[in-house]
């Protein structure tokens, strides 16, 4: 079986905008870890996209872009994502992120009614991931 995660640390954010009951994340470029079952080496990709949280209550201010992730826990439901995203991404119930960010105390933190992760394009690749 195929996977591909978003790979939270060096994702670099664009922006982190409310839009009405709406927060998003825009990755200008989100870093995928590609891996094929059967192959013992993995690749490292790039793509824009974004990260959208339903019905989003933001704890504090949100952080001002642009940013680059250093990582953090995303969940959905009964599941909590640490320093990764799976690909594809869409899910209704509770969800809710704790984001950090490189050379910054800043920090992400909201719950919210549902989250889907929308990526643009096609992925650029960066190299192979040896061993």
């Amino acid at each position: 079986m195929d996977k591909t995660n978003i790979e939270l640390p060096g994702c670099e954010l664009e922006l982190i905008a409310r839009e009405g009951n709406q927060v998003r994340l825009r990755f200008s470029r989100a870093i995928l870890i590609k891996s094929m079952t059967g192959a013992r080496e993995r690749t490292r990709w790039w793509q824009a996209g974004e990260l959208i949280f339903d019905e989003a209550e933001v704890e504090g201010d949100l952080p001002a872009g642009p940013l680059i992730c250093d990582g953090g826990d995303v969940g959905e439901n009964i599941y909590t994502y640490r320093d990764m995203l799976p690909i594809p991404l869409e899910s209704q119930g509770r969800a809710w992120c704790n984001l950090r960010f490189r050379n910054t105390d800043a920090r992400l933190r909201l719950e919210a009614s549902g989250v889907r992760l929308r990526m643009e394009d096609l992925p650029h690749y960066i190299e192979h991931i040896r061993g």
